[in-house]
């Protein structure tokens, strides 16, 4: 098994570790665990790893939290499938993975792609989702401006952050960029928009993050959260996509924001907002 650098760095800071595979719906699927306490599934961004998404946020998260991070179909350690890729299907693999390792109920954090993926989570299972953070996500094609959606008909190998590319062909059984990128693409393109109704039976308390330079346009994340019932709303100040979680595409060195990032997210996680 490969284990990308950042992963070598979380497992010195998180001796407790524990890296291992189950095979869900035809798909060998990577996760990796640490720490004890009240479950927290972290569902990355596309084209990233547990690591590269959640690295700065990992070894606060696993003091307090069983921690169990997956790594979605074709991404970091768990191979690809001829299957087509899509939200629905991440989100049912993630599920039947929680079944199987026995979670019944665990708060979901996903980000980017995987904040989409926690969204179909807690639509489609309910029954799994504690509390909810959707970060840097979104529910319809209007939470991007239209020149992202001119970038990814275009999307190739060539445009995806070096960061990244390292970390997926340092973790990959059988690396494909090309075949990663189209199938991204694919996803990406087919998406169907979430009904505002789908959004408004969210039950689970939802923490919504995102940047004011990000990806997702800031009054996106605004609408989302009027209409998921029990909603916050953290807007992030001067932060690119995923920037104040550490994502390493956009990550600044020396900045603050994943500290109180972290801070925020435990405060939800533990009950606090009034959620």
């Amino acid at each position: 098994m490969k284990t990308a650098p950042l992963a070598l760095l979380f497992v010195a800071g998180c001796a407790r570790l524990h890296a291992r595979y189950a095979d869900v719906n035809g798909l060998h699927m990577y996760v990796e665990e640490a720490g004890s306490g009240p479950p927290l599934v972290l569902i990355h961004g596309g084209g990233s790893t547990v690591h590269t998404t959640f690295g700065a946020l990992l070894p606060g998260l696993a003091a307090r939290h069983r921690v169990v991070g997956v790594e979605l179909e074709g991404h970091g350690h768990t191979a690809d499938t001829d299957r087509p890729w899509s939200f629905d299907q991440m989100a049912d693999d993630t599920a039947a993975l929680l079944d199987q390792i026995g979670i019944g109920e665990a708060d979901v954090f996903g980000y980017s792609m995987g904040g989409r993926v926690a969204l179909h989570i807690a639509l489609r299972r309910p029954d799994l989702v504690r509390r909810l953070i959707v970060a840097s996500s979104f529910y319809s094609r209007a939470g991007m401006p239209p020149e992202f959606w001119t970038g990814m008909e275009k999307a190739s190998p060539d445009g995806m952050p070096a960061v990244l590319r390292d970390a997926y062909l340092a973790a990959s059984p059988r690396p494909d960029l090309a075949r990663f990128v189209e199938k991204s693409k694919a996803m990406m393109l087919a998406a169907r928009d979430l009904a505002e109704d789908e959004l408004r039976s969210i039950r689970a308390p939802t923490l919504i993050l995102v940047g004011d330079s990000d990806v997702i346009l800031p009054e996106h994340a605004v609408a989302m959260f009027r209409l998921v019932p029990r909603a916050q709303l953290a807007v992030f100040p001067g932060s690119p996509h995923g920037a104040y979680i550490g994502a390493l595409e956009y990550a600044a060195e020396g900045s603050r924001q994943p500290e109180a990032a972290a801070a925020m997210i435990e405060a939800f996680l533990t009950g606090g907002g009034g959620a």
